[in-house]
């Protein structure tokens, strides 16, 4: 018998590869190899091993990484969320291995800092390179172009003894966080200090914990779980914690740094390879030992992960819907109960699937009922806007008008949330009533003024704004149909003329350093209004903001969501609670034309237990989350029939089991996406059964021909 390596690559490939080991070469189990796999030799990972004696047609490991191996708790981890989410082990292991050149050490690079000598005769240049701030230490490029000098002037300098020239690595470590650091300017509330003793005595005992961390907008929910996130530190151990978007992910930046006198390292989509390098062997390696990204950071290699926390752990973010299709949040869970470590979710408004389990003894709940201080929750009332309709071609109604105007004559702050990116979500032809579509998508094409284009929101294809109907030809005939954020902002900069407008959407955003700039911006008063999509209402705290108004409060109910009450109500309560966060009472207006649903009659009301209460009677009448389990089929097919005809086959090969309902096959909403066809299964499942193994062992039977996709998404949060 010949002991023979399995080897798992980052590429799409459902199990491990079998390789013979060469004599002299010692591997474990999550080392890294290069192994031939078809004509090329590729970086894979030493998933196991097994005894073969039939070995003749076996290529032989090529040549073994000297770099710190992947720990048991990763693998098993990237195990799970293949099996759980029913799709390939080397597609998830990809999302692991973000950076090859992450497993060589830093590379070292020349830098400069200025001695502190300054004699006087200086030449310009030479003044101009010492008057540089907030650059130093720095490599002899960037110092160069930022004073406007060549790179002899350095070296001159050098020798005159005005710099010091030394060696470091290019990508440093990052700064200690340190958990007794006090750097704060307030204490913490009774209710708060006990809610934070709860969450630190869950993370010294070192074993799997999930606790809800359940508060009011403004409760101070950050102060608390980063009192866990000491304690963590404290032991030696790591900590994540994972925000649904780019944007909080700034804001907290500077919370951060008060409570623990350092940043801690970033993980998000819009880094670059350097970063993105510096940071995985940083955290690979234990030293990086504070972590806030989006949901990808969920698949670092931590080397001692001892608590993660889910801010915000309802918001839709947290489900990636193209790839591995995955929720992070309760990859989150497993990922901890793996490790051995303590999850906090945290939320203004969990999810009744948290919430659920908090409430059955799951899950600790630990509850924060009241903002601190003085700061009160906001009043919350309806605009009927079959009412106080807005005049014609406008959007805001009188009421919101109105708040707006008093909150700016106080000198505060007002918002209006419309997530709605763009000026008009929809272009129609008055001549011939063509509605402008996307090519080879069902969808609309979205007006942005500020650029002059038309966009899809769906696909990215965009083109400059026609000035004739392509249908009919007709000049000046397109008109743009209901608001974007952009539309909104051109209609209150016509009413507050002096007011500072400002947009937020991820159009306007800009990178992580402008986000960051715009918030603290609007947290110092500079800003007026803001008019802003989902971006703005996600744990930022505005102190100067008193006035919240809701253009659309509709806007999430259609669409066939099944989640959509429930959405509804998590957005709404989250725009709201943007207002009165501090001394000054807050109240917000939301404008609808269904005052009875239930959502806003409880936003309305203050009763949160009402509407949870109501939502899940239905629920669990309808056998929905969390009475039952939901997964879907999406298949997609560049020609109608043969998507209808594959579809017919799929629900064919469904495996008979007790438990289960199929529905479907149906046209997706979205029906025709970068021109392919798409067809939609709905699968529900009783809490018993095992909806993984089912969806697994039906997506075995299934093989998809040339040119027909299809894909298997576990608890579908969308249903586009």
């Amino acid at each position: 018998m010949v002991k023979i390596a399995k080897i798992l690559f980052p590429v799409a490939v459902p199990e491990p590869f079998d390789y013979l080991v060469p004599d002299k070469m010692k591997l474990s189990i999550g080392d890294f190899v290069y192994a031939p796999l078809g004509t090329q030799s590729k970086l894979g990972v030493v998933w196991g091993f097994v005894e073969r004696e039939d070995t003749k047609k076996l290529k032989q490991v090529l040549e073994h990484k000297r770099a710190r191996p992947l720990n048991p708790e990763i693998l098993k981890f990237v195990n799970f969320t293949a099996q759980y989410n029913c799709t390939l082990q080397g597609s998830v292991l990809r999302m692991v291995l973000r950076s090859h050149k992450a497993l060589e050490p830093s590379p070292d690079v020349t830098l400069y800092n200025p001695t502190g000598q300054r004699p006087s005769g200086l030449s310009a240049a030479r003044k101009r390179v010492l008057s540089l701030a907030d650059i130093w230490p720095a490599r002899a490029g960037e110092i160069a172009k930022a004073a406007g000098v060549s790179s002899s002037v350095l070296g001159t300098m050098t020798k005159a003894g005005l710099l010091e020239r030394f060696t470091a690595p290019l990508d440093p470590p990052f700064a200690p966080p340190n958990p007794d650091h006090e750097g704060r300017d307030f204490e913490l509330t009774p209710k708060q200090i006990n809610a934070g003793a709860k969450l630190q005595a869950l993370v010294q005992q070192k074993s799997f914990n999930v606790a809800l961390l359940d508060g009011v907008t403004g409760s101070g929910k950050t102060e608390v779980y980063l009192e866990a996130a000491a304690q963590a530190l404290r032991a030696g151990g790591q900590v994540l914690i994972l925000v649904p978007e780019i944007a909080l992910t700034q804001a907290g930046l500077k919370r951060f740094f008060e409570r623990f006198g350092a940043e801690p390292a970033q993980w998000h989509s819009a880094m670059g390879d350097a970063a993105r390098r510096r940071v995985w062997r940083e955290v690979h390696n234990g030293r990086a030992r504070l972590v806030v990204g989006a949901r990808s950071a969920l698949y670092l290699p931590f080397a001692d992960l001892q608590l993660i926390v889910v801010d915000e752990e309802h918001d839709g973010s947290y489900k990636q819907e193209e790839g591995v299709i995955y929720n992070a949040r309760d990859m989150a869970v497993m990922r901890s109960k793996l490790a051995g470590a303590a999850v906090v979710l945290a939320s203004a408004t969990p999810s009744l699937e948290s919430l659920t389990n908090a409430r059955s003894g799951r899950y600790h709940h630990v509850i924060l009922p009241e903002r601190p201080g003085a700061a009160t929750m906001p009043d919350v009332a309806l605009v009927d806007l079959k009412e106080h309709k807005p005049d014609a071609g406008r959007f805001l109604s009188k009421p919101v008008i109105d708040g707006v105007t008093e909150a700016l004559s106080k000198g505060d702050q007002a918002m209006l949330y419309l997530n709605r990116r763009g000026f008009a979500p929809l272009i129609m032809c008055r001549a011939c009533g063509e509605r402008l579509k996307s090519p080879d998508t069902d969808s609309w094409l979205v007006q942005h003024k500020r650029t002059g284009r038309a966009v899809c929101h769906h696909t990215g294809y965009s083109m400059p704004m026609p000035t004739a109907c392509p249908e009919c030809k007709t000049e000046g005939a397109l008109t743009p149909v209901g608001p974007g954020v952009e539309r909104v902002a051109e209609e209150v900069s016509e009413l507050f003329p002096n007011a500072r407008i400002e947009i937020l959407s991820s159009d306007t955003a800009g990178n992580p350093q402008a986000i960051r700039t715009r918030m603290a911006a609007m947290a110092s008063g500079e800003i007026d209004i803001m008019v802003g999509t989902q971006m703005v209402v996600k744990g930022h705290n505005f102190p100067h903001l008193t006035f919240v108004g809701v253009v659309d409060g509709d806007l999430s109910l259609g669409g066939g969501d099944l989640r959509a009450g429930e959405r509804t109500y998590q957005t709404l309560v989250q725009v709201a609670g943007r207002a009165g966060r501090a001394d000054k009472p807050g109240r917000a207006l939301i404008q609808t034309h269904m005052p009875d649903h239930e959502a806003f009659v409880a936003l309305a009301a203050g009763d949160r237990e009402g509407f949870i209460a109501a939502e899940l009677s239905m629920r669990e009448i309808l056998g929905l989350p969390p009475y039952g389990r939901l997964a879907a089929i999406i298949i997609s097919a560049t020609d109608a029939a043969k998507a209808n005809e594959f579809a017919r086959k799929v629900l064919n090969a469904a495996p008979r089991a007790e438990g289960i309902e199929i529905l479907g096959p149906s046209e997706a909403p979205i029906t025709i996406l970068r021109g392919r066809h798409r067809r939609r299964l709905l699968i529900k499942a009783e809490p018993k059964v095992n909806l993984s193994a089912y969806m697994r062992s039906w997506k075995s039977r299934i093989r998809a021909p040339h040119k027909i996709k299809f894909a298997v998404d576990i608890d579908p949060q969308g249903f586009m």
